[in-house]
């Protein structure tokens, strides 16, 4: 949400689709946005992995959410086979966050560039 207020106040305010810049610096608050929900999500699976007692620090099971939410799967860290269904559950999460911010990257970049080239629009 706070990516498509941001997005409606730009467009309010008349700078999306002026130029090249003010396009770039709207598309890398987006992203940053999008970014810092991951960070939040990984971090609330570190806290679930740490109310589970599956890590003894907070870094550690931050760092095995981070893992598990990208997909990336080190394997380094493995939690005991009572909460082990939670890496997979939360990799599927990851994935579908991901998309999700893909999608709207993605929609946001076609709309600057309808905004920006006319001709573009249908």
């Amino acid at each position: 949400m706070a990516t498509v207020s941001f997005v409606r106040r730009e467009r309010r305010l008349g700078r999306a689709g002026v130029n090249f810049w003010n396009d770039l610096a709207i598309v890398t608050l987006a992203i940053s946005f999008a970014l810092a929900a991951h960070l939040v999500d990984i971090a609330l699976w570190a806290v679930l992995f740490r109310i589970c007692g599956e890590f003894p620090g907070i870094g550690t099971a931050y760092y095995h959410s981070a893992v598990n939410y990208t997909t990336l799967g080190y394997g380094d860290l493995v939690m005991t086979p009572t909460w082990r269904m939670l890496g997979p559950l939360e990799a599927a999460d990851g994935m579908l966050m991901f998309g999700v911010s893909t999608a709207i990257i993605f929609a946001l970049i076609q709309r600057l560039l309808q905004d920006r080239f006319m001709d573009l629009k249908q």
